[in-house]
């Protein structure tokens, strides 16, 4: 079921939301080579406490899964051809040349704050440099998309429009979502799909939009049984970028805007 936001609930969510955006400003200018992905997860763990709201995804498991672990981190630390869902590790460390991107949620007044980024470490081959600048594009170009009266995979063809001009790949697999008081809320929003079909947008709906695109040609990202972390099929670099918003009338609202990066919000 989608829930429609108060203005109650959304300034709620916007706390949340200030939070994990809080929370990446930090990490971007923290993280550097030679640190391991668990001094990462520690930094945005204190971090996130520290501002009296607790980690979304520490001790997150899905719905209706009781076979799953529950996750066993604050962040999700995914480095090249990783795509989502790394978990720190004390044993990971960071290298020159490595994109490394970063999921992290905040969970304050009983909503939630959701979003990512991908950073990038030394000197970057240009073509991975260009697939981390698209990637972003394709989260800005979805965010547009997000306004009352439009239909859900407005956002989808937008990503995968822009995603496929420059013969990146789809993960197909992989979706943005609902969120609200709970973390993963309806509808899934996916990065590819079919211009003026799915829900319409309604204003007050509050989505956390994710595109996760890849170098090579992977649709899917794959998991080893039991294992959290997902990688693309062939190994090549992926890049990951979300933020959570609100749909508006006129222009989505989002929640998880950084300060480091004001012009680029």
């Amino acid at each position: 079921m989608i829930t429609i936001k108060s203005q109650r609930e959304i300034e709620l969510m916007r706390e949340a939301g200030a939070i994990v955006a809080m929370t990446l400003d930090m990490l971007e200018t923290e993280i550097k080579s030679g640190m391991t992905t668990k001094q990462l997860d520690q930094l945005a763990e204190e971090f996130i406490r520290d501002h009296q709201a607790v980690p979304s995804f520490l001790n997150y498991a899905p719905k209706g899964d009781p076979g799953v672990t529950p996750y066993p981190a604050t962040l999700c630390v995914s480095i090249n051809e990783e795509v989502v869902h790394g978990v720190p590790s004390a044993k990971r460390v960071i290298a020159e040349g490595d994109i490394v991107s970063v999921d992290v949620g905040a969970y304050k007044g009983g909503y939630h704050g959701d979003a990512a980024r991908t950073f990038l470490l030394g000197t970057i081959d240009e073509k991975v440099q260009q697939l981390v600048d698209v990637t972003r594009e394709c989260l800005d170009r979805g965010i547009a998309m997000a306004v009352a009266g439009n239909r859900l995979h407005d956002i989808s063809a937008a990503i995968e429009d822009h995603a496929r001009s420059f013969r990146f790949s789809v993960i197909e697999n992989m979706v943005g979502h609902g969120i609200g008081s709970e973390l993963h809320e309806d509808p899934p929003v996916p990065n590819y799909g079919r211009k003026g079909t799915g829900v319409v947008l309604r204003e007050g709906m509050t989505l956390a939009i994710e595109p996760m695109i890849a170098l090579g040609r992977s649709r899917r990202a794959v998991s080893k049984r039991g294992a959290w972390v997902a990688v693309t099929e062939d190994g090549k670099p992926s890049a990951h970028f979300e933020h959570t918003i609100v749909v508006r009338p006129a222009k989505a609202e989002v929640l998880t805007r950084s300060l480091l990066h004001a012009e680029e919000n």
